[in-house]
Parts: structure tokens; C-alpha cells; sequence
């Protein structure tokens, strides 16, 4: 990468993507924000999930990845960079979906600055990713957000009944900005395609959208002197 860091720009910010419910997206969220990122941000992405999906996805890019990336990483390295100088600016982790990774859960939170829990619009999601923040975020005093995933554009009613349920019923903070759920977005792991690399068409116009609107609330949340680039 070859941005040039701002002086407004705070050093090395760790964040984690996390929720103890399996296929919610979370390695979809890893990759395409930090894609968005990558755009104004040196960026790299760090996988600590067993199952691998984001090296997965990053060997499907080959060259192409706009972002640095290492995978089957221990968490605890994640102290260390801090103390090395590492110069990012952004540091996503991808984690393990699954009670049984717990501690590998609390190492990387222990490391954050923030965490990002992927939500889907499904009942069944919803014990475990109150629970992942209960029982795993607040007790830090760890800054979190929910982001919506795979929102079906073809349901009107849905985003607003989730939004309210978050805002409302459970009141824990959410991302204005989500994700919907377009065939460009599924196929992407497989093409090896992100946000980033995707030719702007009408099939991809909705996935570039969404991907660009988390990424700029993502670096408002730390940058907000930057807020106007984007």
C-alpha cells in the first residue's frame, strides 16, 4: 500500500469481527470492509478462525487483494503489533463462529479497539449474538456495533423491522450502513472479487454501494476529519 498516513489519522486501530453464531457473515464482513478501507487506509487482515474461510478467499485473488493478509495467526500476536510499530492504520480479524473458540474469542477482544457483530435477519441468530455481546463485549467496555448482512432487497418491511428491534427491543448500537443480499455478494469468495475489483454494472452497483457506505461509518467512528474524502 502506498497511502500516506494524515496526522489526523489515529494510530493502528484493532477491530475485531465477531459473533459466537456461525454464517452470519462474518468472513464477508472482514474481507469487503476492509476493501472499503483499503481505498483510503493501509489495511491488514488477520485470520483466526480454524475453518479458514478468509485465506480461502484471498488465495482465490491472487494479486489482486487491495489489502496486506496473513492467515492462521496466533491471537496473542495481535499485543505485539502495537509494540513493533506495525504501520497500519487498520487491523481487521476475522473469528472463530463457535463456543467451543471462545478463548480464542476473548484473546482478540482483549486486543480490540472494536468490535464489528455481523447480524442476519434470521430469529435463530439473535440468542447468540446478544449473548457474544453480554458476555463477551460490554464486560470489556470494548466500542461495538451490529451491522445487518444479507438484507433482502426484495422484502421492504425487513431492514426497518431489524433496525427497530435493535434500536428498541434490545438497544444495543447498529451501523446505519448494511449489507444486502445480491448474487454479486454471494458469488464473490468464489470469483475471487471484492467490492473494490468488481466492474460498477447494474448487477454490481447495490454490493459497491453497500460495501462504500460501511467503510465510510467505519473510518468515521475513528477519522471523522476525513469524513469528506470518501
Amino acid at each position: 500500500m502506498t497511502t500516506e498516513l494524515s496526522a489526523d489519522v489515529t494510530p493502528m486501530r484493532i477491530v475485531a469481527v465477531a459473533n459466537q453464531k456461525g454464517g452470519v457473515g462474518k468472513t464477508t464482513v472482514t474481507m469487503q470492509l476492509a476493501a472499503a478501507l483499503s481505498r483510503r487506509y493501509q489495511v491488514l487482515v488477520v485470520d483466526v478462525d480454524r475453518q479458514r474461510s478468509t485465506v480461502w478467499w484471498a488465495e482465490n485473488m491472487r494479486d489482486r487483494l487491495p489489502f496486506d493478509f496473513t492467515g492462521e495467526q496466533n491471537p496473542k500476536s495481535l499485543t505485539r503489533m502495537r509494540d513493533l510499530h506495525i504501520q497500519y492504520d487498520f487491523v481487521l480479524v476475522d473469528t472463530p463462529g463457535s463456543l467451543e473458540d471462545t478463548s480464542i474469542l476473548e484473546t482478540v477482544l482483549d486486543a480490540a479497539d472494536y468490535a464489528v457483530v455481523p447480524l442476519t435477519p434470521e430469529p435463530l441468530a439473535v440468542e447468540s449474538s446478544m449473548r457474544t455481546i453480554s458476555c463477551l463485549i460490554e464486560p470489556r467496555q470494548l466500542r461495538y456495533a451490529v451491522l445487518l448482512n444479507r438484507i433482502d432487497p426484495r422484502i421492504p418491511s425487513q431492514l426497518r423491522t431489524w433496525q427497530d428491534l435493535l434500536d428498541t427491543t434490545w438497544g444495543v448500537p447498529r451501523f446505519d450502513a448494511y449489507l444486502r443480499q445480491y448474487k454479486a455478494q454471494s458469488d464473490a469468495p468464489v470469483l475471487g472479487e471484492l467490492a473494490t475489483t468488481l466492474g460498477d454494472n447494474r448487477r454490481t452497483a447495490g454490493t459497491i454501494a453497500d460495501v462504500t457506505r460501511i467503510g465510510h461509518e467505519m473510518s468515521e467512528q475513528f477519522t471523522p476529519a476525513l469524513n469528506g474524502w470518501w
